[in-house]
């Protein structure tokens, strides 16, 4: 079947759905992971996002029930440059299409990746819409002018829990860890426990008193989709907590926490997305290869309160990607150390936050 993409530049690619048919409005943006589609599909944090891989073959190892980082796929729309039907792989349960079929979301093929990325690098992220209904370029290219952006608008409300629920324990309880869902990707939950955390997680529009409530001895902030400042009910409850408890804040996370702070954030050209992103720690002078997913970032210089020392910078564009209080146990960064999928290298932070927790602890014995 036929179909378009229509970016609001009035850019169109012409290619064919191998999955789903209708139309599909969100931001269009690009990942660099050569793996991964199945964690990309159901990241929380690509809500209102039409995603494209740069790697030109997906769907060749298929889709299994393990793999998922929510209940559902959570990108709007997913283009690729060649569809594989006939994936090859042991842990393979569905076809990558059969999957975007059953969830009513479009898979387009056919399109120039490579020249679609160029794009979006030289002019930056912007609006689009897929259809395999309306053809008419002229039509789609004022469709995506109307669609909503992603500026000011508040998605967090659209992928959050709606009540508070435990995440299964792996080991013998250590520590009680509270996570504010804003769109979190099961990895983190699934990394805490195998730390020994029993994991809470609860809606990002949960009260201070009602996280004071469950005695935590930690709080993780999650990742999550679009822009941070609507997001103010979690900023105030964050700001309320950080004398009391341990706090690690993970890519949105990490922006709220800035905004928690008296920081800014702005909206990157293009973003981050994809598993091969350096990042300089400068806590060590150590090189770290991170997964990344993030179209805003923190505005490094508004940083201004002397208590927050910065961590990490990226080295492709010299952002903000991790900060720290100097005095409470407070710590965050802009990349995912869960990966899933994508290197290990920053893994070891979810040790610097057990051990904060433990000193915390100890504090107060």
């Amino acid at each position: 079947m036929k179909a378009l993409l229509a970016l609001e530049d009035g850019t169109v690619f012409c290619g064919k759905a191998f999955a789903g048919e209708g139309e599909a409005w969100g931001e269009v943006v690009f990942n660099t992971s050569m793996t991964g589609y199945q964690e990309v599909l159901t990241d929380p944090s690509y809500k209102g996002q039409i995603v494209t891989m740069t790697y030109p073959l997906i769907g060749n190892y298929g889709i299994n029930s393990e793999d998922i980082e929510s209940e559902k796929v959570r990108v709007e729309g997913f283009v690729v440059r060649e569809y594989e039907p006939v994936p090859s792989n042991w842990r393979s349960e569905q076809t990558l299409a059969d999957y975007l079929n059953k969830e009513g979301m479009i898979g387009i093929e056919g399109i120039d990746t490579r020249a679609l990325t160029r794009h979006i690098r030289l002019s930056g992220a912007m609006k689009g819409v897929i259809s395999t209904k309306d053809l008419n370029p002229d039509s789609l290219v004022e469709k995506a002018r109307a669609s909503r952006g992603l500026v000011g608008l508040d998605l967090v409300k659209e992928v959050t829990c709606d009540k508070p629920y435990g995440w299964p324990q792996d080991k013998k309880e250590r520590f009680r860890v509270v996570t504010l869902d804003c769109g979190m990707k099961f990895n983190i939950a699934q990394s805490l426990a195998e730390k020994g955390c029993q994991v809470t997680i609860v809606p990002a529009h949960i009260t201070a008193e009602e996280i004071r409530a469950m005695n935590p001895d930690g709080i993780l902030i999650s990742n999550g989709p679009g822009d941070p400042e609507p997001i103010t009910y979690s900023v105030d409850t964050i700001r309320s907590l950080i004398p009391d408890y341990p706090i690690f804040g993970i890519c949105l996370g990490h922006q709220l926490l800035g905004l928690a702070f008296g920081g800014k954030t702005y909206k990157l050209k293009f973003g981050h997305r994809g598993a091969n992103h350096p990042v300089k720690n400068l806590l060590t002078g150590k090189v770290e290869i991170t997964a990344q997913n993030h179209g805003f970032c923190v505005d490094i210089d508004s940083i201004r309160d002397p208590d927050i020392e910065i961590t990490h910078i990226n080295l492709n564009d010299q952002t903000l990607e991790g900060m720290r209080h100097r005095t409470l146990p407070i710590f965050s960064v802009q990349y995912h150390p869960e990966a899933s999928p994508g290197p290990h290298d920053a893994s070891y932070l979810f040790d610097d936050f057990i051990d904060l927790m433990e000193r915390k602890g100890k504090a107060h014995t």
